[in-house]
């Protein structure tokens, strides 16, 4: 939640540089739509079901043995929320990608509490437009 609002903060330079910002999530629409309103996003949440687009980018992981447990002893329903009983997630991961379908730019981090910093999205959105 914390990283889909920073990335709103500076939704209006990427709209100014006519960036287009989109977050795909395993999550069933419902329950995206929910997070958009809460959070008040300028942006949508796509459904990557069973995480497909995830693995082809290589970022899909399962969640096997005690993670499985430390979720289900949180009552994250997975099957629920992401309407699949595949127990797979993706990495936090933020692509910069061209109009010709160039990824120009990955932040691709296996621990879920480093991110990139959203200035950084807006930084690669310049360079890209630079060249």
């Amino acid at each position: 939640m914390t990283e889909l609002e920073a990335l709103n903060e500076v939704l209006p330079q990427l709209q100014e540089m006519n960036a287009t910002v989109l977050a795909v999530s395993p999550q069933r629409q419902p329950f995206s739509r929910q997070v958009v309103r809460d959070a008040g996003l300028g942006f949508e949440i796509l459904t990557d079901a069973g995480n497909k687009v995830a693995e082809k980018f290589g970022i899909a992981f399962p969640i096997t043995g005690e993670l499985k447990e430390v979720y289900q002893g949180f009552s994250l329903d997975l099957k629920r929320i992401n309407g699949d009983d595949s127990w797979t997630l993706a990495m936090p991961a933020r692509f910069v990608i061209g109009q010709d379908g160039v990824v120009h730019s990955a932040d691709v981090d296996p621990d879920y509490t480093r991110r990139t910093e959203p200035e950084e999205t807006v930084m690669a959105v310049k360079r890209l437009l630079s060249n």
